[in-house]
């Protein structure tokens, strides 16, 4: 069944930090190529999840990281960036000893920069939102979709499906989204729903505060938006690539 189309596709290479659009994206084993390979690590923190986000230090989403050398990759072959541009608008290299201290410095506390070749995920390695949730969510806050936008949700995809509804995505659970024509294409299994945390109240582009999205989402759906998924056929994603929902 045609579900859609891809609207828009994002890749974090920094957890965190601000992302960066895509026209065309290689779906890997572990999600897409790039996606949230980095993280700065709390040192102070022994728990199992000790990864730096917005939620502790809501600047991080300002910070921008940029790729200076197209032929700078990790060992494991993805593409990532190789500066950070910080708030101030200066740029430091994405391991110095600059960065670690200004983040560490906003933050409060030490921090270090960690390299996972199989991405720093909170649930899954592939998230999805549909634009009829996200113009749901900004229409019912009273925000309007100008202060409440998809980067919100940073979601790695986001469709525009046939029928507009808000939160079809819970309908998906336990199904395959397959991108393109025809069944050789990229394909991933919908596992469960996305429960919101605090992030999407941040606005991406000052980071401030705004706590009736959250707000929205609890009351409309449970805190639930968007969905995750796990790689079951690699491939490429493009935006305007046709999206089928099989069983």
């Amino acid at each position: 069944m045609e579900l859609g189309r891809i609207s828009a596709i994002f890749r974090y290479p920094v957890k965190s930090m601000a992302g960066e659009s895509l026209d065309v994206a290689k779906l890997g084993w572990h999600g897409i190529e790039g996606d949230r390979r980095l993280a700065f690590r709390r040192l102070n923190d022994k728990s199992g999840f000790p990864w730096l986000s917005a939620s502790q230090l809501p600047q991080l989403l300002l910070y921008k990281p940029v790729r200076r050398d197209s032929n700078a990759n990790s060992k494991n072959g993805d593409p990532l960036p190789t500066h950070v541009r910080t708030l101030d608008g200066k740029e430091y290299e994405l391991g110095s000893d600059e960065l670690r201290e200004e983040i560490s410095s906003r933050f409060g506390n030490d921090v270090e920069l960690m390299n996972l070749k199989h991405g720093i995920f909170d649930e899954s390695p592939i998230s999805v939102i549909s634009l009829g949730t996200v113009h749901s969510v900004a229409r019912e806050s009273g925000r309007g979709v100008d202060l409440c936008d998809q980067r919100r949700f940073r979601a790695n995809v986001v469709l525009e499906t046939n029928g507009a509804e808000p939160f079809a995505e819970d309908k998906w659970v336990g199904r395959e989204l397959m991108f393109g024509d025809g069944n050789s294409g990229a394909a991933i299994r919908v596992t469960m729903r996305d429960e919101r945390c605090v992030m999407v109240n941040l606005d991406p582009d000052t980071a401030e505060r705004d706590s009736e999205v959250m707000k929205t989402v609890v009351r409309l759906n449970q805190n639930y938006a968007g969905v995750y998924g796990t790689v079951v056929r690699v491939g490429e994603l493009r935006v305007g690539q046709v999206v089928n929902l099989g069983g």
